[in-house]
């Protein structure tokens, strides 16, 4: 179990210096960013063939679509910070994960449904006062919100390092102590109560607040065609292409907690999961920031 334990952490720490060190982000993202121009160059093609009514034209746009997600989440972004980041430094279950992962998803693509329907039918705007909207005001925004997250998350890190203090009694596997009866450390069931409705929208909203750009350049033809149905069954599939990744992401986040901290119960896991959560936080509020402040 040791072993595995130390190659877990070997394969993330390569991972991550791969990609911060030694351009990976770069490389991920040039290859993402050109795979996205030729499924958006496609999509104007499935536009057309739904709008004259062909035969699959429904289905090979929903097929582009679904791609323009995969691909979209695929680079660089904050979704996946925010998701991979949670899955390591709280106890949440795979499946309770994976979902926030596919609430986000498709929250974006609400989030660019709204803007375009208000954009469109509400306030009379044109394609570039839309973009500009997403990339200078709910871009930022989004930023600066996961930047809250990261910074709530190593606070609440910090705060259950300082609570936990060393043991002088005899307490067992689960933290409870025989000699005065008292719990010095969590169960693995308390712990895994960390994650709460607040955590899921504080994660949900920082991340729906800027929607896809491919999802609102959807929507914008579509509306201009006719056919808004089209735009917005497309931008739900979007979400659905981009919540492929993420789910993996979060999958992935949880499995390596898991194999780390296998079998490992009271005082020490309680502290090791509080510093995880303290670097995790200490991550996502630096890349947040590092996105952030270029904009402002």
């Amino acid at each position: 179990m040791r072993g595995l334990k130390t190659g877990v952490l070997a394969v993330g720490a390569a991972l991550l210096i791969w990609l911060f060190a030694f351009g990976g982000i770069s490389d991920i993202g040039t290859w993402a960013a050109a795979q996205q121009r030729e499924t958006q160059n496609a999509l104007a093609g499935g536009l057309r063939a739904v709008r004259a009514g062909e035969p699959g034209a429904w289905a090979a746009l929903m097929g582009l679509c679904a791609a323009y997600g995969f691909f979209h989440a695929a680079g660089p972004g904050h979704g996946k910070l925010v998701i991979g980041g949670y899955g390591a430094a709280a106890r949440v279950t795979a499946w309770r994960l994976s979902g926030l992962a596919l609430a986000s998803s498709l929250a974006q693509a609400l989030t660019a449904i709204v803007l375009v329907a208000l954009g469109a039918f509400v306030l009379g705007w044109g394609r570039v006062q839309m973009t500009e909207t997403t990339e200078l005001v709910l871009a930022p925004a989004s930023y600066a919100a996961i930047a809250l997250v990261g910074i709530w998350l190593l606070v609440r890190g910090v705060r259950r390092v300082v609570a936990i203090k060393p043991p002088t009694h005899d307490i067992d596997d689960d933290g409870h102590c025989h000699t005065c009866g008292h719990a010095h450390a969590p169960t693995p069931e308390e712990a895994a109560n960390v994650t709460s409705l607040r955590d899921a929208l504080a994660i949900v909203g920082s991340i729906a607040i800027r929607p896809c750009t491919g999802a609102v350049f959807l929507l914008i033809l579509c509306f201009g065609l006719g056919i808004p149905w089209a735009g917005i069954a497309g931008a739900f599939v979007m979400g659905l292409g981009t919540a492929s990744v993420t789910v993996l992401v979060a999958l992935a986040a949880v499995g390596a907690r898991q194999s780390v901290l296998a079998d490992w119960t009271g005082p020490g896991a309680a502290r090791a999961m509080a510093m995880i959560e303290v670097v995790a936080g200490g991550l996502i509020t630096l890349v947040a920031l590092m996105l952030l402040l270029p904009l402002i």
